[in-house]
Formats: C-alpha cells, sequence, structure tokens
C-alpha cells in the first residue's frame, strides 16, 4: 500500500502523467533523480536528498520523514537510492497513478485471456 510521506507532500505525478504520457513521465522522473543524486556517488544518499529536496519544492521536511523515504525506497538495502529505486518509490508515494497503473494492467490482463 502506498504511504503519503511528508505532510508537505502533493501528488502530482498522475497529473504529470496525463500531461506527459508514460516516456515524458519516466524522463522527468530521471531528471528528478538527477537534481537529488549525490554527483560523486551517482546516487541519491540522505545527504543529498537533505540537500537537494529543495530544488524540486520540497521544503521543510522532518528528518525522520527524508529518512522513512530512505528506508522505503532502498529495495537492495545499500543505504542509497538508485534510479530504478527512486522511480519505484515515486509511484509508491503516488496513490492514484498506482490505482491507474493497477487498473490499466488489469484491463491488459482481462483482454489477454478473455
Amino acid at each position: 500500500m502506498a504511504r503519503k510521506v511528508g505532510s508537505n507532500f502533493q501528488d502530482l505525478l498522475p497529473v504529470m502523467a496525463e500531461k506527459l504520457g508514460g516516456e515524458g513521465l519516466i524522463k522527468e522522473l530521471c531528471n528528478g533523480f538527477e537534481v537529488l543524486m549525490d554527483k560523486e556517488k551517482g546516487l541519491i544518499t540522505l545527504e543529498s536528498l537533505r540537500t537537494n529536496s529543495w530544488l524540486l519544492g520540497v521544503r521543510d521536511m522532518a528528518e525522520e520523514e527524508l529518512l522513512s523515504m530512505m528506508r522505503e525506497g532502498d529495495l537492495d538495502g545499500d543505504g542509497a537510492l538508485n534510479q530504478m529505486e527512486f522511480c519505484v518509490l515515486m509511484f509508491r508515494l503516488s496513490p492514484d497513478l498506482m490505482q491507474h497503473s493497477l487498473n490499466w494492467l488489469q484491463y491488459a490482463l482481462e483482454r489477454e485471456f478473455n
């Protein structure tokens, strides 16, 4: 189940997906990753998230909220987010987009097997 992390989090991914389409949304997520990542490590670290999140309009997030995002997104347990983990996290934090994706998947499966 997707969770809303942070009191200031506003779910804009569905709007972006509608305006940009699938490929455009992925491109924007990749751009967001580039903004947030530690340039030397090529990963989003807690420090780079703390330092750069304001560039994406995420202000005043508590340290616990940042830690929670990192823990939730860190699928391989290395303490940082690679590009794939970041994109998965963004989808998980977007309940509307997640539901839309599930609806599309269900429709595709029904068409395939009926």
